[in-house]
């Protein structure tokens, strides 16, 4: 009953922390620059680009890392501890890390600043933790609406540099505008009919729904979850009836399940390639185009649609 009681407490305590407006309580940190940690790379590249010189950033997910499934050690403890502020998405993409990160006073969620009923909610239902879908950066004009968040808690900590984060922000948010226009005149290429996409987990429901594809995942929306036979054979099912050119593997999640579901469609008598590999829950690799928000997004939608128009890799 004694433990019962202290979970409450340390939810009501998290529940608190998460409805304060966290960056307003921040204090000016008086050094530069900023000791910034942060989690999942396309965070870090957000942070950077707001912060320019005047931010030391760590990310602690590198290229690859799946985020759902991320356990901080502690090493990276401690590099919590000693940060002067900590960026993490939210919205329990960190599913493993939220109840230490929503306990530190000074980690700020950057998909705080999106409002909630712009926000989808998992099909069928929530999923575990997941009362919203937190791939939220797949909807370029939904993240934008992060740089402000990133811009108001570095100039709290650091006031003698708000003007430069400003700017910061002020030319990022043209660049994803840019970004955002180009995503729409590659999809404007793909006949409606064929405007499909089949990944290994539901990580692009924002992006179907921004870009009119209509999204299909072998997983939910955290690779928590597992694909059985069932959800193989109806996937297969249902490439077969549409006659689905591509599926596309991600960067982050093993390959296995759906190489099953090409090998099912196989056994149909009809073949779907793999049209390419996707970032999902991670940018690229650190001094790659495709290791910056920006390029990860390119790369995704040049891939999308190659794939769904039969194009060669």
């Amino acid at each position: 009953m004694a433990r019962l009681s202290w979970l409450v407490v340390l939810g009501l305590m998290g529940f608190g922390l998460a409805q304060a407006d966290k960056i307003a309580l921040l204090q000016p940190v008086g050094q530069s620059p900023l000791q910034v940690v942060t989690t999942v790379n396309f965070v870090t590249d957000l942070v950077q680009q707001v912060g320019g010189n005047r931010v030391r950033v760590e990310g602690l997910m590198g290229a690859g890392v799946d985020p759902h499934l991320y356990k901080a050690s502690a090493r990276d403890v401690r590099k919590l501890q000693q940060a002067h502020l900590i960026f993490y998405a939210g919205l329990y993409l960190e599913g493993k890390m939220m109840e230490l990160l929503e306990r530190l006073p000074k980690a700020i969620a950057v998909t705080d600043a999106i409002p909630r009923e712009r926000l989808i909610r998992p099909a069928g239902g929530f999923e575990g933790q997941y009362t919203y879908d937190p791939h939220v950066w797949f909807d370029v004009p939904l993240w934008t609406l992060t740089v402000g968040q990133v811009e108001r808690a570095l100039s709290q900590a650091d006031p003698a540099g708000a003007a430069y984060y400003r700017a910061n922000a002020q030319a990022y948010r043209q660049r994803l505008g840019e970004l955002d226009a180009f995503i729409r005149r590659q999809i404007g290429q793909v006949p409606a009919g064929q405007r499909v996409l089949i990944t290994a987990h539901d990580a692009f429901a924002y992006f179907g729904r921004r870009y009119g594809l209509e999204v299909r995942g072998l997983q939910g929306v955290s690779t928590l979850s597992e694909a059985g036979t069932r959800d193989v054979q109806q996937l297969a099912d249902f490439i077969v009836r549409r006659q689905i050119r591509a599926v596309f593997v991600e960067s982050s999640v093993p390959r296995r399940a759906l190489q099953a579901v090409v090998a099912a469609v196989r056994a149909r008598g009809f073949e779907v390639s793999v049209g390419g590999q996707l970032y999902s829950d991670s940018a690229g690799s650190p001094g790659t185009p495709e290791g910056t928000y920006v390029g990860m997004m390119e790369h995704n939608i040049r891939t999308i649609v190659n794939g769904l128009l039969g194009r060669p890799l």
